[in-house]
């Protein structure tokens, strides 16, 4: 981000040595915020930087120095261009990451960490000492931020391709065609591939040679050395021909295997760029949840004055207006005016709260009809949004890294293949005679081809490439290998009730009617009294009579009653729709339905009582219906004997009710984001294996932190962005294929890797010639590269076999 705009008012001068600078110009050195000169101050050697609240004075308190610094470097940016660009503010400053505008600098003081092991963090790019892979921001831009690495793997692999691909032919093909003599084709091969080599590998070979300097062998330590030992060899071969002995002699020359460690880079780059395309993706989640804040808010100024601006301007304590269709900008509590707002993307409630003075509202949920003016309480990093965005990333950080079995066995595997070379050349340069050192250079070579890692790198992404394919065709999405490898060792299961067990929209269920009432009656009456209501419940109520043809009356002198239903005429008679306390106020008896009324509840049905003139017609429930696959799902699940929790944000009483009818046990109701997070974690310290499934934005960081999230492809973005599963058609019947999937990949990545150690430990003996005395024979290093291909087609192979899975 520009640095421009975090200046405090004197904040590269000190104090009398310039011009104080005008009101306007007074920035704060921490968020960059414009602010008054009667603004919060503090001296700090020789100069006086101003603050837009405590919070960000008393940040600058902890770190003076660094402020004062990013301050000073602002005010020598040229001053046209710190009066065009826009003000941004640090990601993870006081004012949060609402409202912000990417750019193509990243905010000082980002912290940078590895996808794969999260305890390495620095304040700069890089690559992870442990793995290699490059890092990445600790928490993302609210938009798709620019991949340089991605960009440049790309280019790479688009240049290069043709070479290899070329100096591929040539190598299997041109002594058939005898395009080229004896060494003129090894020079050709040569020149061909050393723009794939020398260019497109250069990363791989600077990751190889930071994990042997950091004593951390991975992938990349035997990417380096197989394709550099294929290379070197080569070149050897090219150059200096006639110090290999005539039994290496093909078709006239030495053999060479240029395009071997050619097709290998090329491969590894094809490799790295889907993995980065599907890394980009984990922090998805957090830029769905940042883009819900609006970037503006309604502020009314002392003298009664509106003005629109940036949601980084506003402060605690401003009076703000939220007019019908507009966003609530941050937390606060409502002073004038009534309306509904929708908190679903937040809290998981299905139905608008209508919301009136003195109640609490959230930022980024929707003001639907009415205009409110609110008092914020909470801005910036203090939002509940704020608090949700840095519970999913923590949660994220935290994940398992994908393949550690593979680096496991390739760190003890390189180090032993090293050995065993060094062993090699040394062993033929003491005991093999007269051409013992030329022997061991090149049986050292052989070695360390066929220990190239291509089989060892395939192994693990070859089953999940199988195994994701397979299950997509099966409506179950896996975000990456850690899930699958976690999800067959789940024992217990969270699971949503809203939009996850059940379909998410309220349906009309059924009306009881007082005697001597007709059914039609009752709905005619109740719907054309909701047609002046925008609720859910009276949208569900006014269908059910629409698709049975009734006549609807237009409804006069319509009111909302203070939450509790509401009231009108129809037809010219004075008509009551709601709750009980609604027939209490109206004096209407309704004892002789609550019977009935009570049977629907605990059915997990919403009961509304309908009167006219003061006499009961009847009640009409509306409900939100099971997922007609959710019985036999819950079933599959507890018969597979994962322990099963429900956890949701709607009451207690309707919670236990759908349970019960689907034998559900263990049930926690109007639980909020922190609440689902807390429970996820507590049963992880238990040693559970936790996976959540969930639909909403207030399931995310629960299924961030939960060893496998499911989410349900009906459902929010921000849900399948945080979620590690996702079920295409939200039925839960997947998650029994999922496992069943999970266990057969796992064991496929398995034997995946027992083929490539196989083959490497049956070709390295020989490679080494130890059985020479014995047999008399040597491995060139063409028969070192057949090996490799060999162990790679097993690996292949072996993987399809994942395509014949069915359930």
């Amino acid at each position: 981000m520009s640095t421009e705009h975090h200046t405090g008012a004197s904040g590269a001068h000190a104090a009398g040595s310039a011009p104080a600078p005008a009101a306007g110009d007074i920035l704060d050195p921490v968020c960059g915020m414009r602010v008054g000169s009667d603004a919060p101050r503090l001296a700090w050697q020789g100069s006086v930087f101003h603050f837009c609240s405590t919070h960000c004075l008393e940040k600058f308190r902890l770190e003076p120095a660094r402020y004062a610094e990013k301050a000073q470097s602002a005010a020598a940016a040229p001053a046209a261009r710190a009066t065009t660009a826009p003000a941004h503010h640090e990601h993870h400053e006081h004012h949060g990451q609402q409202g912000m505008t990417p750019t193509p600098a990243v905010a000082p003081g980002t912290i940078y960490t590895c996808p794969m092991h999260p305890e390495i963090r620095q304040d700069k790019p890089g690559n992870c000492p442990i793995c290699g892979m490059a890092l990445e921001p600790l928490l993302p831009l609210d938009a798709e931020e620019d991949n340089a690495e991605l960009k440049d793997f790309s280019r790479r692999f688009r240049w290069t391709l043709p070479f290899t691909l070329v100096v591929t032919v040539l190598a299997m093909f041109g002594h058939r065609f005898g395009l080229f003599h004896g060494t003129l084709q090894s020079w050709v091969e040569l020149v061909l591939s050393l723009p794939t080599i020398l260019w497109a590998g250069q990363p791989f070979y600077l990751r190889g040679w930071q994990s042997v300097r950091n004593r951390s062998p991975n992938m990349w330590t035997l990417i380096g050395l197989g394709t550099g030992a294929a290379f070197a060899y080569s070149v050897v071969a090219t150059f200096a021909p006639g110090v290999f002995p005539d039994s290496f002699l093909m078709h006239g020359r030495i053999g060479v295997y240029f395009e071997a460690a050619a097709v290998i880079i090329s491969l590894t780059l094809l490799g790295q760029i889907l993995e980065l395309k599907a890394r980009s993706q984990t922090s998805a989640a957090i830029r769905s949840l940042l883009g819900l804040a609006p970037k503006t808010a309604r502020r009314i100024n002392a003298d009664g004055n509106e003005e629109d601006v940036p949601l980084t301007h506003v402060h605690v304590g401003d009076r703000l207006r939220v007019r019908p269709g507009e966003k609530v900008p941050v937390d606060g509590v409502v002073t004038e005016g009534t309306s509904p707002v929708d908190e679903s993307m937040l809290t998981g409630e299905p139905l608008p709260v209508t919301k009136r003075p003195g109640d609490k509202v959230i930022g980024a949920t929707l003001n639907t009809s009415g205009s409110l003016v609110m008092r914020s309480e909470k801005v910036g990093a203090d939002t509940m949004l704020s608090q949700i965005v840095q519970m999913v990333a923590q949660a994220q950080r935290s994940k398992a890294p994908m393949q550690r079995l593979a680096d496991v066995v390739a760190g003890y595997f390189v180090m032993g293949v090293v050995a065993v070379a060094v062993l090699t050349f040394f062993g033929w340069g003491f005991f093999g005679g007269a051409q013992g050192w030329l022997f061991g250079l090149i049986n050292s070579v052989a070695v360390l081809i066929i220990a190239c890692p291509c089989a060892l790198g395939l192994a693990t992404p070859m089953s999940i490439m199988v195994a994701t394919g397979e299950a997509a065709t099966q409506g179950v999405l896996f975000r990456d290998a850690a899930a699958i490898e976690h999800l067959r060792r789940v024992d217990t299961l969270i699971v949503d009730k809203t939009g996850t067990l059940t379909e998410g929209r309220p349906e009309f269920k059924q009306m009881v009617v007082a005697a001597g009432v007709a059914d039609d009656d009752v709905l005619a009456t109740a719907a054309s009294l909701d047609q002046g209501s925008e609720h859910p419940l009276a949208a569900a109520i006014v269908a059910a009579a629409r698709s049975r043809q009734l006549t609807l009356a237009t409804p006069a002198d319509f009111e909302s009653a203070s939450g509790i239903g509401v009231r009108g005429r129809v037809n010219g008679q004075r008509v009551a729709l709601g709750n009980t306390a609604l027939m209490t106020q109206d004096g209407v008896d309704v004892s002789t339905l609550s019977a009935a009324a009570e049977d629907l509840r605990l059915q997990g049905a919403s009961v509304m009582y309908l009167a006219r003139e003061g006499q009961l017609l009847g009640l009409l429930a509306v409900a939100d219906p099971v997922k007609a696959t959710t019985p036999e799902a819950v079933a599959a699940l507890k018969a597979s004997g994962l322990r099963l929790i429900m956890a949701t944000g709607d009451g207690l009483t309707t919670a236990k009710a759908v349970a019960a009818r689907l034998g559900i046990d263990e049930v926690h109701g109007e639980v909020k984001p922190a609440d689902k997070l807390t429970l996820v974690e507590q049963l992880k310290q238990k040693g559970a294996v936790v996976a959540m499934a969930g639909d909403g934005i207030n399931d995310a960081p629960a299924l961030a932190a939960a060893d496998v999230g499911i989410a349900m492809g009906t459902g929010t973005d921000v849900a399948m962005n945080s979620a590690a599963v996702t079920l295409v058609k939200g039925d839960l019947r997947g998650i029994a294929r999922a496992r069943l999937l999970s266990s057969a990949t796992v064991g496929n990545m398995r034997q995946n890797l027992m083929f490539a150690l196989v083959y490497n430990a049956l070709g390295i003996p020989v490679a080494a010639g130890l059985l020479y005395p014995f047999t008399g024979w040597l491995l060139s290093p063409m028969i070192a590269a057949l090996a490799m291909s060999l162990s790679s087609a097993s690996v292949v192979g072996n993987a399809l076999r994942l395509r014949t899975l069915r359930r």
